[in-house]
């Protein structure tokens, strides 16, 4: 089976669109997250849509319905780089095995240093090593 994201990325990079992330649901669903500067809109994932349909179909990928969507204002952070382009945003952390008998780390991210994420938690600098984060999301203002 082929690696459906690294297939997808390029086409999407040529589009000028990045992908969050790709997931694939019950009843056939494949859902996709895109991003670009300046934020996306409906008519994005329209584009997107139909020109991943048309690729899905020339290369006979095996999916009922295609979702694509904005990652949101909490956006996801999934892959090393997100770490850097998003220092200096609110973020929520969930970690795989608790630090300080915490699991979730909400603070200001600094960015990624050595497969390390570093944040400030109520005032302290915090470092997580990456393969302990479980996942990460930026923390819209509310």
């Amino acid at each position: 089976m082929m690696d459906l994201p690294s297939r997808i990325e390029p086409l999407l990079a040529g589009l000028g669109y990045e992908l969050v992330a790709l997931e694939r649901a019950g009843r056939g669903l494949l859902r996709l997250f895109i991003d670009k500067p300046g934020g996306v809109t409906i008519e994005d994932c329209v584009t997107v849509s139909n020109h991943l349909t048309h690729v899905f179909t020339v290369e006979n990928i095996d999916y009922d319905r295609l979702e694509v969507s904005s990652p949101g204002l909490d956006r996801p952070l999934v892959k090393p780089q997100d770490f850097v382009r998003f220092a200096g945003e609110p973020v929520m952390l969930k970690l795989r095995v608790p630090m300080d008998n915490r699991r979730k780390l909400s603070g200001q991210l600094v960015g990624l240093d050595n497969d390390a994420v570093k944040l400030i938690v109520d005032g302290k600098d915090v470092s997580v090593d990456l393969r302990n984060v479980d996942s990460a999301r930026l923390k819209p203002d509310v």
